[in-house]
């Protein structure tokens, strides 16, 4: 359990959400003692956070697909938040 932000933001979406329902199901079982179940807290926000970053990076690349003339996807685009 010594993954820290460095680690967590090198996991892909799939990898961190089977790590954070881990976290749930070890503080969700009862059995951690109090200090740990303080880091595991704090790992699970972390890998949260992570979860979401990579949902609304996911969202932002589908809302600027590129349409062609006749109104269909042609390709993406990247996301600028500037434009």
């Amino acid at each position: 359990m010594a993954e820290g932000s460095g680690e967590i933001a090198k996991l892909s979406f799939e990898e961190a959400l089977k790590a954070l329902e881990d976290v749930v199901r070890r503080l969700e079982g009862g059995e951690v003692p109090l200090d740990q179940s303080i880091e595991l807290y704090e790992r699970g926000d972390k890998l949260r956070a992570h979860c979401q970053a990579r949902l609304d990076a996911a969202q932002a690349r589908i809302e600027k697909i590129v349409a062609g003339t006749d109104g269909k996807p042609t390709g993406t685009a990247p996301f600028d938040s500037e434009g």
